[in-house]
């Protein structure tokens, strides 16, 4: 009688491990939860928009989007971050990019280099509207 709702809740293990030592070029497409603590020059992507999570160590760095449920960065980003769950930035965080969230936690220390967007639940995409000048 009582469904289990799995769609949002983050996952509380950590599934892999990329390196502090390790650099990965292309893309990245995970299930479950991943740790990254090396660099990334690639987009990082939860497989079929599964429920996942993503921590970012201090020392790691992702060039490239990151999409995933639930993201936790005390490193560098540099691309869009979208967290269709829970985002948290911690004290040493740099994301230099759009952010779209669902709920945001962000630390003292934490930097954003770029627009921080509120998606309501339900809603695919944020539209730029821009002005249009009639000659």
């Amino acid at each position: 009688m009582w469904e289990r709702r799995k769609r949002n809740t983050p996952q509380k293990r950590i599934d892999s491990l990329i390196g502090a030592r390790t650099v990965v070029n292309g893309d990245v497409a995970f299930t479950g939860g991943l740790r990254i603590d090396g660099h990334v020059r690639g987009n990082v992507i939860a497989a079929n928009g599964e429920p996942s999570t993503l921590v970012i160590g201090e020392q790691a760095e992702v060039i490239g989007e990151v999409r995933v449920s639930h993201v936790v960065v005390n490193g560098k980003v540099s691309g869009p971050v979208m967290a269709n769950g829970y985002l948290e930035l911690q004290p040493k965080a740099r994301v230099l990019g759009d952010v779209t969230y669902r709920t945001l936690e962000m630390h003292v220390g934490a930097v954003v280099r770029g627009r921080l967007i509120h998606a309501e639940p339900g809603t695919a995409s944020v539209v730029e509207l821009k002005r249009v000048v009639a000659e």
